[in-house]
């Protein structure tokens, strides 16, 4: 981080300030720890770093949870800035503490789920599950990550076509020739077929 000029200073110190008010409540910095804790080993990791932002805001206000992120995330240097500003000893310990241990693995994975062309690969199946005494379809999708890392996601086979709605709701605006070759569109147009001649063979 380069050094700040005067109002960028003030303004700096300013949300340090509230910051820390609100880490000073009763409670707070116990509840943060065990919050980015809980982030952090958790095995839905980059969804929780997704919403850790808010997460933040609802605990301590909406300008301190978006200023502990950026805290976070900051060279050491920055916390010379933050010691100048009327931070409680034990508040300031625990923001580089908390930079230390949270603070390398939440960046870069804010950086991957910023760059989302990191995703390079796919692959996805089916399986019947027994869930409370009946049969359900589920999806398995697995997300080939930048570092030839996959994640898996499994949910009800509703969520997915879902998801695949969303999907062309959101890109069928912006496809032109260059976005979707033949093949795909072949394979798209066969898939809702399959799907309505099974729900038709269901009603007759």
């Amino acid at each position: 981080m380069e050094r700040l000029d005067h109002e960028e200073q003030f303004l700096f110190k300013q949300e340090v300030q509230q910051l820390a008010e609100a880490l000073g409540e009763t409670g707070a910095l116990d509840n943060v720890e065990d919050l980015l804790t809980d982030v952090i080993t958790s095995p839905r990791f980059d969804s929780e770093v997704f919403t850790l932002e808010r997460s933040l805001q609802v605990m301590l206000g909406a300008r301190p949870g978006t200023t502990l992120v950026g805290l976070l995330t900051v060279s050491p240097e920055v916390f010379d800035q933050v010691a100048e500003v009327r931070v409680a000893p034990e508040t300031l310990d625990r923001l580089r503490a908390w930079r230390a241990r949270f603070g390398l693995a939440i960046d870069n994975a804010l950086n991957f789920l910023n760059n989302p062309d990191g995703i390079q690969g796919h692959d996805f199946s089916t399986q019947v599950a027994n869930v409370e005494e009946r049969r359900v379809l589920q999806g398995r999708l697995t997300l080939v990550r930048y570092n030839n890392e996959p994640q898996f996601f499994l949910a009800d086979a509703h969520v997915f076509y879902g998801l695949i709605a969303d999907i062309l709701d959101q890109l069928g605006p912006h496809t032109d020739e260059d976005t979707v070759d033949e093949e795909t569109l072949i394979r798209l147009r066969d898939g809702l077929d399959r799907i309505e001649r099974k729900l038709g063979s269901r009603r007759s």
